[in-house]
Formats: C-alpha cells, structure tokens, sequence
C-alpha cells in the first residue's frame, strides 16, 4: 500500500477516532481458525533496505509501528541506538503523541 492510497483511505475518518494495528494470523496450520492481536500504532518507521543482487532497487517502505510497551520500546532503542551517522535518514524513528 502506497502512503497516498492510507491517506485517502483515513480521509473521512473522524480526526479524533484511534488507530490500530490488526495483526491477523492463522491458530495452527491445519485449522481455519484465525487469532486477531491488535495494538495501538506507537510510531512510525521510513525503512530501505539495503540495494543488493537479489534486490536491486531496494524501495523505501513506511512501517507502522505497534506492540507490547516494553516490546516497542525495546525496539525503538536499539533502532535509535543502531542509526548509522552516515546512513540515509530512512532509521529515523517518528513516535506517535500518546493522546
């Protein structure tokens, strides 16, 4: 999904409405069940991985950013902490305002 299509598809939302992350798998492998975990989006991550054979025109992607607390918090300090001073400016970490 491109930022553009989740914009437009958040456009006539109500500005004050929550959004969560709904993270939907499979029970087991051999049942139809589905298990719905959903969090809160905590942040926002612009990602690029690195250009190789395999993936030569790495695209930037937005990850939306969600968990347990502690989980996040864990993550976004060592994302912080790996920031490569010469890298590109895609490890910057934006958190969203707890309201």
């Amino acid at each position: 999904m491109l930022v553009s299509e989740l914009i437009e598809m958040l456009k006539d939302q109500p500005q004050d409405a929550e959004v969560e992350l709904a993270v939907v798998a499979p029970v087991d492998d051999d049942s139809d069940d589905i298990t719905v975990d959903r969090y809160s989006v905590d942040g926002i991550l612009p990602w690029q991985d690195e250009a190789d054979e395999e993936n030569p025109n790495a695209e930037l992607v937005i990850w939306l950013v969600g968990g347990e607390d502690d989980d996040v918090d864990a993550f976004l300090d060592a994302i912080e902490n790996d920031e490569d001073p010469d890298g590109p400016e895609s490890s910057e970490v934006h958190e969203a305002d707890d309201d």
